[in-house]
């Protein structure tokens, strides 16, 4: 018997591309996505990245050495996503520091902007307070940047 993978997305050069359908139980009783489930869908999209760019957060925890969290997130929503609908997050680091990256994000149907999210996530000791992120991680996310460069 053939199993079915779980959704995965695929790295297109600078940027991060993760596929999600709008569900039932996505929307509001008039068949609108409700507002949070953005970040939910933003969210799957920067986990699947990471794991595309081969950063083990579970082994970091597990170890002890941190872990990302969102230290600040925006977010503008320009349409509605509606029930059936086919969504693309694309996920790009704008911005790499020592101890955060910053993010934009847009879920789009088709070639329409949905939501857009310009966020920062910072690498934290497992107590909460800010560190440098892993040399190796670092590394991933400036091969991941520089991509768009020629």
């Amino acid at each position: 018997m053939t199993q079915p993978t779980p959704p995965g997305g695929v790295l297109d050069g600078p940027r991060h591309l993760y596929a999600v359908r709008v569900y039932y139980e996505d929307t509001d009783l008039s068949g609108i996505t409700y507002h949070a489930n953005y970040l939910r869908w933003f969210e799957r999209a920067r986990s699947d990245l990471l794991r595309l760019l081969e950063i083990d957060q579970r082994a970091a925890i597990e170890s002890g050495e941190g872990a990302y969290a969102v230290s600040e997130v925006n977010l503008r929503y320009l349409r509605p996503a509606k029930l059936d609908d086919d969504v693309v997050i694309e996920t790009r680091c704008t911005e790499l520091g020592a101890a955060s990256c910053r993010m934009h994000q847009v879920a789009r149907r088709g070639e329409e902007d949905l939501c857009e999210a310009t966020l920062r996530v910072g690498f934290i000791s497992l107590e909460g307070r800010p560190r440098r992120q892993p040399a190796a991680w670092r590394a991933a996310f400036k091969a991941f940047m520089d991509q768009g460069e020629i």
